[in-house]
This record gives structure tokens, sequence and C-alpha cells, in this order.
């Protein structure tokens, strides 16, 4: 039976109450024939010496320290030394089904190179998992179910950092941990993506993602909502704008008016619509609100949706459907 080599990365820093848990659960792994290549980047508490004491009773585990500092430069410090045939990241918090490996490479054994494995999460947490959470975990879960995930890349990140594998190979042509872009994972969603990787759908929960107050993409500037949508603007202009279509903005609250501050700064025109009338009419940035029954005098537009309410998003699609507009295509969710 063929068993490739798996290269597991994770950067850590300070989270020496869960490392035990996730180191648990990469020795227990189903699939053996792995290296984890754990990269500390600085840590003040227990952390590497707690690594250290894994590292010194498995030869598959490489501890090593950051060359530079942050998350990114942990992973490439890490990544320099994988020899395996397929790549995946992993959290240093959170935990992993023990068969997540074999799971994962089986697939990619089948269909080979140009393809991504994934499985499902599952949020977890001593305090309760918020509503927020959950409807990610559902919404992400039901497009990794069907490998559809590209299809709502402006929405969310898609493809979280531990709940992929690919081919080293792969990888590499994607750029692997070279951009300095943040959030990390979400950009290397959008490589994935421009560079037609197939997602291979999965029903298995194969990781159990751990939620606490201080965990990194809830504290860190780089995970602001603000670094998303310039993430999400940069890809769209470069991926999806057709160049001979307008832009419209459907909503004016806080992400549309962020949304056209990155237009106006790339100097792109565009077209501003929303279904508030206490906005409507008004001013902003020198542009002025439309109704978006303005779209049903526009032929050529390509719209971006930064309305946030879920009923509102429901009632957007139909009225889309209705004009026989298309998602990725003529229209786009931002949020």
């Amino acid at each position: 039976m063929q068993t490739p080599l798996i290269s597991i990365l994770i950067p850590f820093k300070n989270t020496e109450s869960y490392l035990g848990d996730c180191l648990d659960s990469i020795v227990k792994q189903t699939y053996s024939n792995w290296e984890l290549l754990i990269v500390d980047d600085s840590s003040s508490d227990t952390s590497y010496k707690l690594v250290q004491n894994y590292a010194n009773t498995d030869a598959r585990i490489q501890l090593l320290k950051n060359e530079g500092s942050g998350i990114i430069e942990a992973l490439r410090t890490g990544y320099k030394h994988a020899k395996g045939t397929f790549v995946t990241r992993m959290d240093s918090d959170d935990v992993m089904a023990l068969n997540k490996l074999e799971q994962m490479q089986q697939p990619l054994v089948t269909y080979g190179e140009g393809h991504l494995a994934l499985g499902l999460v599952r949020y977890f947490s001593e305090e309760g998992i918020g509503n927020g959470y959950k409807r990610y975990e559902t919404w992400l879960n039901a497009l990794t179910s069907k490998g559809t995930n590209f299809t709502e890349i402006y929405k969310e990140c898609v493809i979280p950092s531990p709940s992929w594998m690919v081919y080293k190979t792969d990888f590499d042509c994607c750029g692997g941990f070279s951009p300095n872009t943040y959030p990390e994972d979400y950009d290397l969603a959008f490589r994935f993506y421009k560079h037609g990787l197939k997602c291979i759908p999965s029903n298995e929960v194969l990781h159990q993602w751990r939620d606490y107050a201080v965990r990194t993409s809830r504290v860190d500037a780089h995970y602001a909502e603000n670094s998303f949508l310039e993430l999400k603007v940069k890809y769209f202009l470069e991926l999806s704008h057709a160049k001979e279509k307008t832009i419209v903005i459907w909503g004016a609250g806080t992400k549309g008016k962020k949304v056209a501050q990155l237009l106006i700064e790339k100097n792109m025109a565009f077209e501003w619509v929303c279904d508030n009338p206490k906005k409507i009419g008004k001013d902003i940035y020198n542009k002025t609100l439309k109704p978006f029954e303005f779209l049903n005098t526009m032929k050529n537009y390509q719209c971006i949706v930064t309305v946030a309410n879920h009923e509102a998003q429901f009632e957007i699609v139909q009225y889309f459907q209705t004009r026989n507009k298309t998602p990725m295509n003529d229209y786009f969710f931002f949020c």
C-alpha cells in the first residue's frame, strides 16, 4: 500500500495549555508516515519545553525556532525542512480527529495533483460556542460536503488554515508561504482558487477547532475585518472583475463604506445602491446612493453585496435570480 510522507506545519506561541492535546492527537494518528515541523515563535511560557519533551521521544517531530517573527515567518522556517509528498497545516491549540491524516491523504492519492483535500470542522469551547461561530461552522461544512468552497470565496475564508491537505508540488505552484499577506489562510485560499485547484468533498469531521478569548484570530490586528475586506477587493479586481462591466456596491453600512474607500483608493469607478430609504440620495465620499432598482437600468454590471442581514441576503439572491443574474459572475457576496 502506498503511504506518502505528510509534512505537518505548526507555528506556536504561548499555547502551553493546549499543546499537549494537539500533539497527542497527532502522535496517535491512524496514519503514521508523517513529519511534524513545529516552530516556536518566541514563546515566553513553557510551550517550548513541552514540545521538546515530545520531540525527544518521537523522531518524527522536529522542533525549530522561528528565524523571523510572526506566523508567516514561522511557517516559512518550518517549510524549509518539509520533505513530504503532501503538505498540511495545524494550529497548536486545536485537535485532529485520530483518522484525519488517513482520511485526507487517501483522496489525494486517488485524484492526484491539482486537487485539495478537505475535512469538516467542529468548534469547541469551555465557555460554549457563540451563534456567529456556529453559523460559520455550518456554512463552511455545507460547502465542504459538496466541494463547492470556491463558489462563496468572497463571503468568508472558505478553506481555513487547519482544514486542508495538498500535494507539495501544487502548494509550491500556489506560492506556498511566500506572500507576506495577512490573514494568511484566506490569502492562501484565494491562491488555491487562482491556480484552479479542485476541492474534494468530505462528509467527515476531521478537525476540532478550539475557541477561547485570546485565540490569535480574535486578538491579532492582522485578522481584523478591514484586512479581510482589503484581501477580498484585491482578489476580486484580479480574478473576477470584468473590465467592461461597471462595479456596483449594494449596501452602505460599515463594510459597504470600507469597500467604497478601497475602490476609491484604487481609482476604480463604481455605482452605489442600497435599500435603506434613510440613505438613498445621500452623498458619501462624493458618491450619491441610489435605490437598488437603479440596477434595472443597467446592462453590464457586477455587484458587490455588503449587506450582512441573512433575510435581506436571501431577498437579494431572489432579486438577481429573477433577472437571470448568476453568482460569482454578476454578483458577489462580501459578507
